[in-house]
């Protein structure tokens, strides 16, 4: 097989970028080691930014976001029993985020893909990329029993942490920043419309918490737990238990509960992987860098580095300059250190560290205030909430 990029990878960076260069005239064939069922159903992201909602709806993948998405126009801080409210529009201009979950966005992509778009191989196993190096990169790969191999003239690993993609790195080239964090998120789905009509981030002395949603029928709620946590552990009362605990107020306001569907836990880490780009290879998502959750940024910066990516192919395609893929691993980490900046603030301003100290308490709740009575501080994180701007 020949194609112009291959992709390996059909989370909503691979989809996104197939059909960002499908409506570019670019051809690509997309590699996806798991079946479709798997792709369209398996639970991540559910917050996605400004720019990431304008690029679908340029993409032509907009219309049921739009439809069934939820726009949210602000978030809700809860510390020491108060409530605040960061209020985008007022702050930024209009800006917003749409909560859509990521299993959505992937099957609107993979409807287009199948019906518009170039080759989408599910359960086509990537085993690696050969000669990345060179001007005719190779991906071989696993499909229907048998070994192939795709020739290309780039290759865009959006295949995750522990795809082939970033091995075809050499060592001596790779630089890895990271941090991994002591706690996680017992995260649960449960079949009862949300308490409350936008996000909920909350500071509590036993940990913390966050109120989200995937529809107006459906709650995504989320406990700071300690590392290596079992989600069996956790019984649905002593879930909705805790939840109560850690989102209470001076007010009347009140958690209802609901059938718990899904319960998993998430580890917190940092990890960039420097450089996103060797020779024909481009890394995006997590294959080149992992945020904490509490940022909600770790889709919407794999669209960026897609994004991006077809940017400075089609540049090159119209004028003939690789000006803007040989800067692609650099204007990319630009925008992923900014990303990792603010996830990092958000997680050490809202998770309670083991073993922290009254003084570390303090300093917490003092962020906190500052963000509620400063629109400085207040304009900062809510520019950094709704998104930094890609390229």
């Amino acid at each position: 097989m020949r194609t112009t990029v291959g992709i390996i990878g059909a989370g909503p960076a691979g989809l996104l970028l197939a059909r960002l260069l499908h409506n570019a005239g670019i051809d690509a064939v997309v590699l996806e080691s798991r079946d479709r069922s798997y792709v369209e159903r398996r639970q991540r992201a559910g917050i996605l930014e400004q720019g990431t909602a304008d690029v679908l709806r340029a993409a032509g993948a907009g219309e049921r976001m739009d439809r069934e998405g939820l726009r949210h126009d602000g978030i809700e801080l809860r510390f020491d029993r108060s409530r605040h409210r960061v209020d985008f529009p007022s702050l930024i201009g209009g800006r917003s985020v749409m909560v859509y979950a990521q299993t959505e966005v992937c099957k609107d992509l993979i409807a287009l893909q199948l019906r518009e778009g170039g080759p989408l191989l599910f359960e086509a196993e990537a085993l690696a990329v050969e000669d990345a190096g060179t001007d005719a990169p190779r991906i071989r790969f696993r499909h229907e029993g048998r070994e192939d191999v795709l020739e290309c003239a780039y290759v865009v690993g959006c295949d995750g942490f522990w795809g082939v993609a970033r091995k075809a790195i050499p060592a001596g080239l790779s630089q890895v920043f990271e941090r991994t964090y002591p706690f996680g998120w017992l995260g649960i789905l449960a079949d009862v419309p949300p308490s409350h009509d936008e996000l909920v981030y909350a500071r509590h002395d036993r940990g913390f918490a966050l109120l989200s949603m995937r529809s107006p029928a459906v709650s995504r709620l989320y406990l700071q737990v300690p590392d290596g946590t079992d989600a069996g552990e956790w019984g649905d009362e002593k879930i909705w238990d805790e939840l109560e605990r850690r989102f209470e107020t001076a007010d009347d306001w009140r958690l209802e509960r609901g059938p718990i569907t899904q319960k998993s836990v998430t580890p917190m880490r940092s990890y960039v992987h420097e450089p996103m780009r060797h020779g024909r290879l481009f890394l995006a998502g997590d294959a080149a860098h992992i945020v904490p959750p509490t940022g909600a940024k770790g889709l919407n910066l794999a669209v960026g580095d897609v994004v991006t990516f077809a940017r400075a192919l089609i540049h090159r395609q119209e004028t003939g300059s690789a000006e803007l893929l040989d800067a692609y691993s650099a204007t990319c980490l630009r925008r992923v250190w900014q990303a990792e900046r603010f996830s990092y603030d958000m997680t050490t301003l809202l998770h309670r560290a083991p073993g922290a100290t009254p003084f570390e308490d303090r300093l917490q709740l003092a962020r906190l205030e500052r963000i509620a009575s400063s629109r400085a501080a207040e304009t900062d994180l809510a520019e950094a909430y709704t998104g930094f701007p890609f390229g």
